[in-house]
Formats: C-alpha cells, sequence, structure tokens
C-alpha cells in the first residue's frame, strides 16, 4: 500500500488554504490543485509499503510522539519549487521554530532503521497546493503569488499541532484518496 506520515491540518487552515488557491486559479494556470480536504504537511512519504509495517511505523510514531508536546506552526508565504520564477510545485512555507525539522528528522532515522529507504533531499517545511501541468499562463501565476504574498499576510493563520498520522494513499483518476491508518498525539 502507498502511504505517508504527515501533519494532518485543521478545518480553518484548509479553508484558508482553499481560499488562497481560489485567488490563485484566478491567474488561469495549468495547474492541478491539491483538493482543500487533501491539503495536508507531509512529514515523510513511505511509499509502497508491507501490510506488516503498519505497526512498526505505529511504534515509531508512538515513540516520536512521546519525545514532543504540541507546538504551534503557521504559514508563511507562498513559493514554488524549483524556483518561483518557473514554478512545478507551487506551496506555502511554515513557521515553527526547529519543531517540524526536528520530528521530521526523527521519523527519517527511525523508519531508515525498519528498512524503508531514506530521503534523497532534506525535509522541506511546505503544504503543497498545486502543480503545474503546463507553462500556460505561468507568468500571471507568478505575479499573482508575489501579489498575495505583499497583500495578503491576513490569510496567514497559526494552528496547533497535537498529532502525527499515517496515511495511505490510494491514486484514482480523479485524484489521490487518503485513508487515515493510524494517528498518534504528541505528548502534553
Amino acid at each position: 500500500m502507498r502511504t505517508f506520515i504527515a501533519i494532518e491540518l485543521p478545518p480553518e487552515i484548509k479553508t484558508a488554504l482553499g481560499n488562497i488557491q481560489a485567488e490563485l486559479k484566478l491567474a488561469r494556470a495549468d495547474a492541478k490543485w491539491v483538493k482543500p480536504e487533501n491539503i495536508h504537511l507531509t512529514m515523510k512519504f513511505l511509499g509502497e509499503i508491507d501490510e506488516a509495517l503498519v505497526e512498526k511505523i505505529r511504534s515509531i510514531l508512538e515513540e516520536i510522539a512521546r519525545r514532543n508536546e504540541p507546538f504551534e506552526l503557521s504559514l508563511s508565504e507562498l513559493g514554488a519549487f524549483p524556483k518561483l520564477n518557473y514554478p512545478r510545485v507551487i506551496w506555502v512555507s511554515i513557521t515553527s521554530g526547529q519543531q517540524v525539522a526536528k520530528i521530521a528528522e526523527e521519523i527519517e532515522k527511525e523508519t531508515v532503521k525498519i528498512g524503508l529507504p531514506s530521503e534523497s533531499r532534506p525535509f522541506s517545511s511546505h503544504i503543497t497546493l498545486g502543480r503545474m501541468r503546463s507553462g500556460l499562463n505561468r507568468t500571471a501565476l507568478v505575479e499573482k503569488i508575489n501579489f498575495l504574498n505583499s497583500n495578503l499576510p491576513s490569510l496567514k493563520p497559526e494552528f496547533k499541532v497535537r498529532s502525527l498520522t499515517l496515511f495511505k494513499s490510494t491514486l484514482t483518476p480523479s485524484g489521490p484518496i487518503y485513508e487515515i491508518l493510524r494517528t498518534v498525539s504528541l505528548f502534553s
């Protein structure tokens, strides 16, 4: 089964991000936008795993959760990979101090110990909003991103992270379907 570990976002954050997407869609860029209900903060993409590993991963997440207290995150600014002027992935960055990166590092270290592949790139704290399918209206999208970063600071809410979630992802022609396999609460 195809899986990943993520921080699930509260409904009000998903709504705020959906509002940002609505503004970005006005650029009429050829992008596939993540459905607001599916938006999350990926901590580690695990890929295809055997069902027998689910319990090992749950144990890892429980151990990590015991060592970490709930913490605040806030949305920061819009950006794109590989670079803003040539966007392929449109995202919003996260401000959290070091907590998210610390937890991602712990997840990486512990999942490698049970035989899962290590990440080829360093962890980047961001939430994916969409992916470009072509360069159509790319310039308009970049202009819209710059405009939103300069003029809409009120769309940058804060929220408290209280848990880590292991998701199953089933790919379908109409987009992925996410199913929660396990949720573990951070120690408080």
